[in-house]
């Protein structure tokens, strides 16, 4: 985190010492003392012009490529960094580990340490060749204990090289802040550098101000009449898409009639089912061929003899206009009997 941060000061700045250049090219080029000459043709103009521009072209072009050098420099600096500064921590972490370890070893021998004295002096009451046993027992103490010493060694050795890496650690961030502090003052130079070329600019930003204001005015007025235009064809579209509903929707009613009808004459009724009805659920295909039926509600028997209705006539009338047929391809019809 730390190189990261280091680094975004000096790009930041880099980036406004280009971008301060490029602005100052660009006014020397068009500010530029010209000579006592008669006036250019319109042809004449349009060369300087354009040789103008060719050359803060080519100049921007270069500035492009030297900030991109200096970038991916920056950006490899900054990659060998954050390198060095992993492989520091991981070497820390190890060593740490090892301190862990050691630490660990030394508490386990300090244990058997203590029962080895703990079995030594339960040796001193015990008969005369037990006391061999304490001696030997005495001897593996003096071995652990040397063990130990060398292990609390090692720890020390790892301490002194982390303070030895801590301090070049902060020897580094010494020097980063030594550079961070004469780039800034750099960039204050070339800040002052920087308002003195906007103050020749502003004459030249007011007058662009206004043509920019001017084209805008233009620009309003011309969307303005493409806006009516628009409503007017949107008003005419909608009027002719009511129009053509209310067709629809006309026919719809139309063909559901005849298919009623083409129910009704193949339905067999009786006087038990006067003044009874039935719902029934359809899905026609573009043929006008019942693809499936269902009994919505009604009266049993009403909803049977329109079932077989249905099955009788296999085809009922459908529109054959594709926005008529969608509407009623999938319709409930009420089926009422009729009686002569």
């Amino acid at each position: 985190m730390t190189s990261k941060s280091s680094l975004r000061l000096p790009m930041v700045v880099s980036a406004g010492i280009h971008i301060t250049v490029i602005v100052i090219l660009i006014i020397g080029v068009k500010f530029e003392t010209k000579p006592n000459l008669p006036p250019p043709s319109s042809t004449q103009a349009l060369q300087a012009v354009m040789i103008d521009q060719k050359q803060v072209t080519a100049q921007v072009e270069k500035i492009k490529q030297q900030e991109l050098a200096t970038k991916r420099e920056q950006q490899q600096r900054q990659r060998d960094l954050e390198k060095q500064a992993t492989l520091a921590r991981q070497e820390r972490e190890r060593e740490q580990q090892k301190i862990k370890e050691l630490q660990q070893e030394r508490v386990q021998k300090e244990k058997e340490t203590q029962l080895a004295q703990q079995q030594a002096k339960a040796a001193q009451v015990k008969q005369q060749q037990e006391n061999e046993k304490a001696k030997q027992a005495e001897a593996v103490r003096v071995a652990k204990e040397a063990e130990r010493k060398v292990a609390e060694e090692a720890v020390a050795k790892a301490q002194q090289k982390q303070k030895e890496q801590e301090v070049a650690a902060k020897k580094a961030e010494a020097e980063r802040k030594q550079k961070e502090e004469a780039a800034a003052k750099k960039a204050e130079a070339e800040r002052k550098q920087k308002e003195e070329a906007a103050k020749k600019a502003e004459a030249e930003r007011k007058k662009q101000l206004e043509a920019e204001r001017k084209r805008k005015a233009d620009e309003a007025a011309r969307l303005a009449q493409e806006q009516q235009m628009q409503d007017a064809l949107a008003a005419e579209q909608a009027s002719l898409s009511q129009t053509r509903n209310r067709q629809v929707m006309s026919e719809v009613d139309r063909f559901t009639s005849m298919i009623k009808a083409t129910i009704q004459r193949n339905l067999a009724v009786n006087d038990s089912m006067r003044g009874k009805s039935c719902t029934v659920y359809l899905r026609l295909a573009n043929d006008g061929f019942v693809t499936a039926s269902k009994t919505v509600g009604g009266d049993p028997q009403v909803c049977r003899a329109t079932e077989a209705a249905i099955n009788k006539a296999g085809r009922l009338p459908v529109s054959s206009q594709a926005d008529v047929y969608n509407k009623m391809k999938e319709i409930n019809l009420t089926v009422q009997p009729e009686f002569q």
